[in-house]
């Protein structure tokens, strides 16, 4: 666990909401990679059956920031709020999903979404696990199909689901690599 100087905690988190900005801008999480160390992890629950783990920067640019963000091209995560404990080294953000529909309408998943980090001495993301709430995203996703609203790369991903293919980082429930928490 690294101690880090609260200041530099929050010129991380800044950096960091700004990062996450530009990447929605251009509907690409990947450059986002260069937060983590090497060897980090990143995770999260995707319901009663499932965790998705990825191990180590390639896999979190590949996977979780590359593969997972696909079809989300027209989400904002709008950070509402960030908790710091630079005794720990530990970052905690809250934020929203908000989707952008085709008639310019918006629409977001309710229920409490964030992302929980702990940084190393470089200041780099040794872990992150995200939560949020899977049964309204679910629902949101439901709704979504109903509209017409969901993305092209969406439906993709949902018909690789449903064939049953394989997909890297995914994990029946307690068993990824590493614990989710």
């Amino acid at each position: 666990m690294a101690s880090h100087p609260r200041e530099q905690l929050e010129a991380w988190v800044d950096r960091w909401l700004q990062a996450n900005k530009d990447c929605e801008k251009a509907g690409d999480w990947r450059p986002l990679a260069d937060f983590y160390a090497p060897e980090a992890t990143y995770g999260w629950n995707i319901g009663p059956k499932e965790d998705v783990m990825c191990v180590g920067v390639d896999e979190i640019r590949d996977v979780a920031l590359g593969m997972e963000m696909e079809g989300l091209e027209n989400w904002v995560y709008e950070y509402q709020k960030v908790l710091i404990d630079d005794k720990q080294g530990e970052i905690v953000g809250f934020w929203k999903q908000i989707v952008n529909k085709n008639d310019g309408s918006q629409d977001e998943i309710y229920g409490i979404g964030g992302s929980w980090f702990r940084l190393n001495d470089d200041q780099l993301i040794e872990w992150q696990r995200d939560f949020f709430d899977f049964g309204h995203v679910a629902k949101m996703f439901a709704n979504l199909i109903e509209s017409g609203d969901l993305s092209t790369g969406m439906q993709n991903r949902i018909q690789r689901s449903i064939a049953g293919e394989k997909l890297p980082g995914y994990y029946p429930l307690g068993q990824a690599p590493v614990p989710i928490w």
